[in-house]
């Protein structure tokens, strides 16, 4: 039965299903749970998993897991890490094993001490982003991953933004947009999937959404002229997920950040933008969101908005954690409202063509001995050497 979405009552703005059918009956606990745990990536504390976090892996079997530098030692460590992570899940289902690789203040890699983007988008060279974009992807694989949280697609439009800055190719919107093109085709090529953040735009802001909501106070026309087309190129380049941002959007939606929002997501990313992939939410645990709004209202709202992929990085072993409370609340959804069954499967369905896309017959992963290679490193000091000049 097609859904007919409307106004939820209790949370305007957010769909809600009314077919006939009873609320659960369609799925059962088992497949809500999976469909629950395949909402969440989450971070671990050290540099390996222990006996807590793997019970909780055990019980949810999240979709992936986040490395940060707290879990990175050395290369032979990390990769061994990743492969002791697959181990934890079921290979029905392939786990993303993600990392923030940026390049610049953002990297938890550091054998290869890879420029900020701005460095590399101020040669405005689309074959030397093509170049650092697959020699990263090669060090990344190499590593076990699969997924890097980049390119940043904010444009830097604003230069009191504490938190964007040099992370950004520049501040030109079509000059951000070639070099996003340029950097998804050639790593994605590689066989590593990109995700392209901040959407809808972290560039104008003056507050860091880790430590506060952000709100960006301008009209659609200027935010679809300035913020949107470097997400628009990403599209089209057919970047495999897109982050959302902790950033308030007044022009579209004064009550929720974009990761909560449906007007955001639904409305301006999938359906006139037209992105049909993977939608994950920036870190849940940020202070734009977390303690601004009850963990269940943020689960409704982003969920109904049509986020597929949570990120919770830090978990803590001897405690219930927030990533198993989004968990619980995530199986309760399903079991009491239809349409979270509906939205749980449509989030299924993406996740299953991301990983056939990418995973069912991936490129060879290149030798762990192109991470820090001599002509990594020399071409990331060419470009730190060359670029920093160029406007």
């Amino acid at each position: 039965m097609a859904p007919n979405w409307g106004d939820n009552p209790d949370l305007p703005g957010t769909p809600v299903w009314t077919s006939r059918a009873a609320m659960g009956e369609q799925t059962s606990l088992a497949e809500r749970k999976r469909r629950a745990g395949q909402r969440l990536v989450v971070g671990l504390p050290g540099l390996q998993p222990g006996a807590d976090f793997k019970a909780f892996c055990a019980e949810v079997q999240p979709a992936g897991f986040i490395l940060f530098g707290r879990n990175v030692a050395e290369p032979a460590q990390v990769r061994e890490l990743n492969r002791e992570l697959v181990s934890l899940l079921s290979d029905r289902l392939p786990p993303f094993l993600s990392v923030d690789q940026e390049g610049g203040r953002v990297q938890r890699i550091r054998e290869t001490t890879w420029p900020s983007m701005r460095t590399v988008g101020n040669f405005d060279d689309e074959a030397l982003t093509r170049q650092l974009a697959r020699a990263l992807a090669d060090e990344l694989r190499a590593l076990g991953f699969n997924l890097d949280f980049a390119p940043v697609a904010d444009v830097d439009s604003n230069p009191a933004n504490p938190v964007i800055g040099d992370r950004s190719f520049g501040r030109q919107p079509d000059r951000v947009a070639r070099q996003v093109t340029a950097f998804v085709q050639e790593a994605q090529a590689a066989g590593l999937i990109c995700c392209a953040k901040h959407f809808p735009g972290h560039g104008d802001t003056s507050v860091d959404s880790h430590k506060d909501l952000p709100v960006v106070d301008k009209d659609r026309r200027d935010v679809e002229q300035v913020e949107l087309p470097p997400f628009q190129a990403a599209i089209a380049a057919g970047v495999g997920c897109i982050m959302t941002a902790h950033v308030m959007f007044p022009a579209w939606d004064e009550d929720y950040p974009a990761t909560l929002s449906r007007e955001l997501v639904d409305g301006l990313l999938r359906r006139k933008l037209g992105y049909g992939g993977v939608v994950i939410s920036d870190d849940m645990e940020m202070k734009a969101v977390r303690g601004r709004y009850a963990l269940d209202e943020q689960l409704l709202a982003a969920v109904g908005a049509g986020v597929d992929l949570f990120c919770i990085s830090r978990m803590f072993e001897t405690e219930l954690t927030l990533a198993h409370q989004a968990f619980e609340e995530l199986v309760r959804q399903q079991e009491s409202d239809r349409r979270f069954d509906q939205l749980a499967e449509d989030s299924e369905l993406r996740l299953k063509a991301l990983r056939e896309r990418f995973f069912k017959e991936p490129p060879a992963a290149p030798p762990l001995s192109v991470v820090g290679s001599r002509a990594h490193r020399d071409l990331a000091l060419w470009l730190e050497a060359r670029g920093g000049g160029i406007a």
